[in-house]
């Protein structure tokens, strides 16, 4: 299977949104917070899509803040997942935000999300803190991951 990562565009996002919904870990964003991906205006964002077959199969979007980059939004198609293609997508942006001169990265994740945890930890992100009954529905602390490159 032909297997790519790329920049998102604006006609990625109703394949991101809708594989989105189906993520039960994934962050739940309005339409317009999409929709802000590629109007120019607010944060400077990344945003990778992989595509497998040219179908959207996962997505990362992070928020660059000077030299620090924060992981906001991941999602990896259920029909992908057990994979590999998270490791390899989550691969794909950190090499980008090294060869931007970032010298960290960091992220939040629901402490109950194994999965998800494994895969940060595969890649030496190391638990740095902890925001108590962050996350709502249902109510649950948030782990707090970073990953220095310098």
């Amino acid at each position: 299977m032909k297997l790519s990562i790329r920049a998102a565009t604006v006609a990625d996002l109703a394949a991101m949104m809708s594989l989105e919904k189906r993520a039960a870990t994934a962050a739940h964003w309005s339409p317009g917070q999409y929709e802000a991906l590629f109007g120019g205006s607010g944060p400077d964002r990344v945003a990778l899509t992989m595509l497998e077959e040219s179908r959207v199969q996962g997505f990362v979007i992070a928020r660059v803040l000077g030299d620090e980059w924060e992981i906001e939004n991941i999602a990896i198609a259920g029909t992908a997942r057990r994979r590999g293609l998270g490791t390899r997508l989550l691969g794909e942006l950190l090499d980008m935000a090294r060869a931007r001169g970032a010298a960290a990265i960091f992220l939040e994740v629901r402490e109950s999300n194994q999965a998800a945890r494994a895969l940060y930890e595969k890649w030496a992100f190391l638990e740095s803190g902890r925001r108590p009954i962050y996350y709502k529905n249902p109510p649950e602390d948030a782990i707090l991951y970073r990953l220095d490159f310098v």
